[in-house]
């Protein structure tokens, strides 16, 4: 294994050891650091075609077979992406989106999965030489080509003489790598652990009994079961790897200390033979159990995303029939306000109808009114020479009424009545008959208002507005103008 660093370090050359590189060093480890190689695709999983390999002994199913990845940007800076992990990838303590490109920074911690007990995966990333870096990075995984490669190295061969060479913790963390990665060993074979209830407790059954589905208990039920089985293995993997790492320190010292003695080296090698097939046995059942537990995950999940989908489905049927439901109720309630609305307005129609009929029914009403008043006025309150309203009503001793202004116009001229022609003896006012009129005129037209002003203002004057020709003439133009307005009034 000496000659063999060295080998590798005299291909290093003096450029290549002062080149600065990226590295992810590991936290609390002076070993195990992950080399980040530029214009490359850097991958961390479980699985075997990734760039590096990582396990958890105590939790194998920690890291995801594909867990991150680590790529170069154009600006020479480094991102992580989760690769839909299950325990996420977590940066400075905080978990990033899956198949999101995070950036990273010089200093800052990545952490691949959860600490359980304590931080197994954890690194910070650096940029330092080579030189300072070169013995503590871990080697690539880079396929399954890479990892049959390690596994062959990892076999041990007896020198000439048929002794081992002695074994320096470094080849033992180098042997446990290789051991654990191998993808060249075949299916598991059977180990003389307890059987369980369900399966037949002979070792014919092998490894094909630990992924016999539950027929009685329920799928977390199975679970927790599956994972006590993982524990056990590791245990015992643990210990197997222990009794292997004595056998080899007693192979050392016998070949030290006692050279001659071959019998018991052979021996103790069978024993190493032994312990490194069971051991072999033990991580290939560990493995397939792993991923036994890995597929009945899946399964469990795609279960439970069709739970969900069925659940979100029923979820939307119901939402959607209490909303027909609550928009039949609307729109039943709008029907009758719509009918109630109906009736109203029916109601407010009839009503309008019954007042336009009153109101025109009093309008016609009071247009008879206002003829009749007009045909009193025009025939028995109109003085006979002016053919208009009274203005200063004036009785004369013969009982008959005319203006003031006419009638003093009339006695200039003669002294008889004009109706009756007797001798007018004596002339009185009638106040009466001008408050009547003065009464009737104010429920008149404004037009009429208006001439009866202009006849009273213009008869206030010093000369008289006509004598009895002129004042006979005006009076029949209005008179002829009061019956049109009549007419139109009663069209």
């Amino acid at each position: 294994m000496e000659e063999e660093k060295v080998s590798e370090s005299s291909k290093v050359g003096e450029g290549d050891a002062t080149k600065e590189i990226w590295c992810l060093k590991r936290v609390g480890e002076n070993s195990g650091w992950l080399r980040l190689f530029e214009n490359t695709e850097v991958t961390l999983g479980r699985a075997l075609n990734v760039t590096y390999q990582l396990l958890s002994p105590n939790y194998p199913l920690m890291v995801s077979r594909h867990h991150c990845l680590f790529k170069q940007n154009e600006d020479g800076q480094w991102t992580v992406t989760d690769k839909k992990s299950l325990n996420g990838v977590w940066v400075n303590r905080e978990r990033i989106l899956p198949e999101k490109a995070w950036r990273l920074s010089p200093g800052d911690s990545v952490r691949i999965g959860v600490p359980v007990e304590s931080v197994q995966f954890e690194y910070v990333l650096v940029r330092d030489h080579l030189q300072t870096l070169e013995s503590f990075l871990q080697p690539r995984t880079d396929g399954e080509a890479n990892a049959s490669t390690r596994a062959k190295k990892t076999k041990r061969k007896l020198d000439a003489e048929g002794s081992d060479p002695p074994v320096s913790p470094e080849s033992k963390a180098k042997l446990y790598r290789c051991s654990s990665t191998d993808k060249s060993l075949g299916r598991p074979c059977p180990t003389a652990e307890p059987a369980r209830p369900r399966s037949p407790p002979t070792e014919a059954a092998g490894p094909s009994a630990a992924p016999a589905a539950p027929e009685g208990p329920e799928p977390a039920a199975q679970d927790g079961l599956d994972l006590a089985c993982l524990r056990r293995d590791s245990d015992s993997i643990q210990a197997l790897r222990s009794r292997l790492q004595d056998a080899w320190q007693k192979a050392a010292s016998l070949q030290a200390l006692r050279p001659g003695q071959q019998e018991e080296l052979k021996e103790l090698r069978a024993q190493q033979d032994a312990l490194r097939a069971q051991l072999r046995s033990q991580q290939e059942q560990h493995l397939r159990r792993v991923q036994t537990l890995e597929d009945s995950l899946c399964q469990e999940e795609m279960r439970l995303e069709v739970a969900k989908r069925q659940e979100k489905e029923e979820n939307l049927k119901k939402q959607l029939e209490e909303a027909l439901q609550e928009h039949r109720k609307v729109i039943e309630e709008l029907r009758s306000s719509r009918q109630g609305f109906e009736e109203i307005l029916q109601a407010k129609d009839k009503e309008l109808k019954v007042t336009k009929e009153e109101k025109e029914q009093a309008r016609a009403q009071k247009e008879e009114v206002v003829i009749q008043m007009t045909d009193v006025l025009e025939n028995e309150l109109q003085c006979i020479i002016c053919s208009e309203l009274f203005i200063e009503a004036v009785t004369l001793s013969c009982a008959h009424s005319f203006c003031l202004h006419c009638i003093e116009a009339w006695r200039k001229r003669s002294t008889a009545c004009p109706i009756c022609r007797q001798d007018i003896l004596s002339q009185t006012r009638s106040l009466v008959l001008d408050n009547c009129i003065d009464r009737m005129v104010d429920s008149l037209s404004a037009e009429l208002k208006e001439r009866r002003q202009e006849l009273i203002s213009q008869r206030k004057g010093e000369s008289p507005a006509c004598d009895r020709s002129g004042a006979g003439q005006c009076g029949g133009q209005r008179q002829q103008q009061r019956q049109r307005q009549r007419q139109r009034q009663q069209q």
